[in-house]
């Protein structure tokens, strides 16, 4: 079935890889979870240099599992294309699931999003994405380290990679490359993947808005001193495990691809009306926000406490002041834009730009009110019914008009993974080059 593996079917085919290759697979546990479950990596090749591939470091981004199975037993065969997959040179090691606790309270994803035509409804009433200081990639947020965050930087620090391909995913637009260094050579056999595949490329990101951008689709971390870098993630990126390997001359690669994508992804014409685009997109995510935090304001009393449910705590951090935030993070491109006195001139935003930040505007809501459901569902008070239905007619609306306002299609996982395992390989083989 064209479907995402869930983690305990990734881990399957892991150990039967290992045993279909007992002399270039190896299995082990690089750490636990703040649950006890085991973090574990799987190792092919025995190569003097390593690439660090992650997947799932987010748990609502499910494609990296099945991109981490195709990468271990192309390279296990040895029959890659690329010197880069040559298991005699290049050791792959596979961090199967880097947020194992996340995984499973996301664990409805794969069934929501199994069999034709899967619909963004389903997908976000089964997804569940922690708050930003318990996302193991970014854990530094709060000067503190959770230990998924500590063992990929043991593991970081034991192997020295030349490159770390990050597996992520995103729910629509377009597939782009995020990396901590330029890496000449990677671009063309992307673009041509992603045109192979027919997924479009994203061509401004609300993850790199302000990064560079040497080619289509993929964008460059910019310099330390860069004044607009902050815009576009945390103050603190210097000491996430992104930037990790660069202690050791190594580079990361964060792959994006979507789930549904829309063909405004990659346009490039100058949106006709951008200032009052964005004001409007504000207003989504602040009212979307609004009627979600009415719902949860009347079912508090009686939902689990924020320190006993993660759930919970996504949904008061997302109440306390995130709505407003993303939506104030895009005054400056209002202001750019209106500043704009020609049609070639810089500060206007494309079609593409804006289309990506109506992602975000339509998906912070979602992410609420699909936990929400949740907690509702489970919860015996007598008011919980009424307002989980009061809540799932906002689901379903919001849902329908986000697949409709940006005409989107659903991308087989298959292709997904394709792009995901080719971009990896390509990415590596970009880096490469840096170590003969």
């Amino acid at each position: 079935m064209d479907r995402y593996p869930t983690v305990e079917e990734v881990t399957g085919s892991a150990r039967r890889l290992v045993s279909r290759f007992p002399g270039a697979a190896r299995l082990r546990r690089i750490g636990v979870s703040r649950a006890g479950r085991p973090i574990l990596m799987l190792s092919v090749g025995d190569g003097p240099h390593h690439v660090l591939v992650v997947a799932r470091p987010h748990p609502d981004e499910p494609v990296g599992g099945a991109t981490a199975l195709a990468l271990a037993e192309l390279v296990a065969r040895g029959d890659g294309p690329s010197p880069a997959t040559v298991p005699a040179a290049v050791t792959w090691d596979i961090v199967l699931c880097l947020d194992p606790d996340g995984a499973a309270l996301s664990k409805g994803i794969e069934a929501a999003t199994a069999g034709p035509g899967p619909s963004l409804d389903a997908y976000f009433r089964a997804a569940y994405r922690p708050v930003a200081a318990e996302q193991p990639e970014w854990a530094p947020l709060e000067d503190r380290r959770l230990p998924e965050s500590e063992a990929l930087f043991r593991v970081i620090d034991e192997l020295r990679p030349f490159l770390q391909c990050s597996l992520h995913g995103i729910e629509a637009g377009g597939s782009w490359v995020q990396s901590t260094r330029d890496l000449p050579g990677l671009a063309a056999p992307f673009a041509a993947s992603a045109a192979a595949l027919g997924i479009p490329l994203q061509r401004g990101t609300f993850d790199a808005l302000y990064w560079e951008n040497p080619a289509p689709g993929v964008y460059v971390l910019p310099p330390p001193d860069s004044t607009g870098r902050l815009a576009a993630g945390s103050e603190k990126i210097g000491l996430s495990t992104w930037c990790a390997p660069q202690r050791y001359g190594g580079a990361t690669a964060i792959i994006e691809v979507p789930m549904w994508a829309t063909g405004q992804a990659d346009d490039l014409s100058p949106h006709p009306d951008a200032v009052r685009a964005l004001r409007d997109l504000a207003g989504l995510v602040r009212d979307g926000g609004q009627q979600v935090t009415a719902v949860l304001d009347k079912a508090r009393a009686f939902l689990p406490s924020p320190e006993d449910d993660p759930s919970r705590r996504v949904l008061e951090w997302m109440a306390d002041g995130l709505y407003d935030l993303v939506a104030e993070s895009w005054q400056p491109l209002a202001r750019q834009a209106a500043e704009a006195s020609h049609p070639d001139d810089p500060r206007r935003l494309t079609t593409a730009q804006v289309r990506a930040l109506d992602v975000v505007a339509r998906r912070q809501p979602l992410r609420a009110a699909g936990l929400l459901s949740r907690l509702l569902k489970a919860a015996d008070d007598p008011a919980a019914p009424a307002l989980g239905r009061d809540l799932d007619e906002l689901c379903t609306a919001w849902s329908t008009d986000f697949e409709r306002s940006l005409s989107l299609r659903w991308i087989p996982v298959r292709h997904q993974t394709r792009l995901q395992t080719r971009t990896a390989v390509a990415a590596a083989e970009a880096a490469l080059p840096s170590l003969r």
